[in-house]
């Protein structure tokens, strides 16, 4: 897809001037932006990560696209790829053209609320015209995706309802859903590292909650694996809801709304190179699905997977990925940040406290490879650093954020 903006040279001109504005107050439009928004449309509500709002990624993240679409106002064609993982959140959240026009009204408004006087008529037209542009690019992005979803063999557009089959603890802080469609139909395979998203109508919540969960096995199975870690309450953040309320309520046999897989993070199995895989925490869900597919599909493709934990009580599908290992083109290695005696005779035990270049160094046969990696930011921060460092090009590196995406490249 080529995308073409038919903007005044005036108004791209004007739009770019205030690209410094953006850099500095960013964050306090989309979070004036919000606040505006919500208050005059509680039921998108029913759509939005509140967790992710009161932590402020939400806004962080819309900061940067808001950015990035002003800096390439004149050329559009340099965010599709942005526009593109952004579309398939939103194709999995269920958003809908018609709720554009009130975000552009919400973002102008916004926009002279932070800047006052300094937000002309002349930039809020500017603005205006190019909110325009921009929002056709994501809807015209978002109703490829739409009907590329509905149009896959057991394909759907937008929530289906599925039967948790199977319940398994898999650590002792994450727990695995087995779903199947209630209606006993195909479901649409899915490319290994995408996820899916669920709609929950909790009982005492105003507005139902929507959270994206990786697929953590390989497709083609007949059902769909999703992994949740129990997210509990801490110094910066409370409890979180969704997945105390998957652990403690959802039961087999109980019905989960789902969105068709979505996402681009996933394995290019058009490649032969040799293949690293990096996980943090729950961060092993997508990955765990990549490295699954690789055994099913390209057995002999040499493959390392390293995975960070505190410990072997927090450790999920440590078997699976045994299993994995015994493959002799498939390496396994354990990083525990406070392991226990019987963490230390773990057979791939490798590294006491946090992941860092010099013991990846050691344990991958060579930095000529596809890195995969994903977790908690400041883990991602760590590895995305060592891996430049270690001078892997960029287009070898692959990461996703689990919520809003976020800079690896800033403290």
């Amino acid at each position: 897809m080529t995308t073409t903006t038919k903007l005044h040279p005036k108004t791209i001109e004007i739009v770019k001037s205030t690209v410094p504005v953006l850099e500095t107050h960013g964050e306090q439009i989309t979070k004036r932006f919000y606040e505006l928004m919500f208050s005059n449309h509680p039921e998108l509500l029913h759509i939005f990560n509140h967790a992710n709002q009161k932590q402020g990624r939400q806004q962080r993240a819309l900061a940067a696209a808001v950015y990035a679409a002003a800096r390439y106002i004149d050329q559009l064609d340099a965010i599709l790829p942005v526009v593109r993982q952004i579309g398939h959140k939103h194709r999995s959240l269920g958003i809908k053209p018609e709720q554009y026009p009130i975000v552009g009204k919400h973002l102008l408004l916004a926009i002279k609320d932070v800047l006052g006087d300094a937000a002309t008529d002349e930039v809020i037209t500017a603005w205006a015209e190019a909110y325009e542009a921009i929002a056709s690019v994501f809807i015209q992005v978002e109703k490829e995706l739409y009907d590329e979803a509905a149009a896959k063999h057991g394909g759907w557009r937008d929530f289906r309802r599925f039967v948790v089959v199977k319940k398994v603890k898999e650590s002792g802080v994450i727990t695995s859903f087995y779903l199947e469609p209630e209606d006993g139909k195909a479901i649409s395979d899915y490319l290994p590292g995408q996820y899916v998203s669920v709609k929950l109508s909790i009982p005492g919540e105003t507005y139902t909650h929507i959270r994206q969960y990786s697929l953590s096995d390989a497709p083609g199975k007949g059902y769909y694996r999703i992994s949740v870690k129990r997210e509990a309450a801490t110094a910066d953040k409370p409890a979180g809801i969704v997945s105390n309320y998957l652990h403690d309520h959802v039961q087999e046999g109980d019905v989960l709304e789902l969105s068709a897989p979505a996402g681009d993070f996933t394995l290019d199995l058009s490649k032969t190179t040799p293949v690293v895989f990096i996980s943090g925490g729950v961060g092993i869900t997508p990955l765990l699905s990549m490295a699954h597919t690789l055994a099913i599909r390209q057995p002999t493709r040499p493959a390392a997977f390293l995975h960070a934990a505190l410990n072997g009580r927090v450790h999920a599908f440590d078997e699976e990925l045994r299993m994995l290992a015994e493959r002799p083109s498939f390496s396994y290695h354990i990083c525990y940040e406070s392991p226990s005696d019987e963490d230390r005779l773990h057979p791939h035990f490798g590294k006491e406290g946090r992941i860092d270049l010099a013991w990846m160094q050691s344990v991958i046969p060579t930095k000529d490879a596809d890195f995969y990696f994903c977790g908690p930011v400041p883990f991602m921060k760590t590895v995305y650093r060592a891996l430049k460092q270690w001078g892997v090009p960029e287009e070898h590196i692959h990461y996703e954020f689990f919520g809003p995406a976020g800079d690896l490249t800033k403290d």
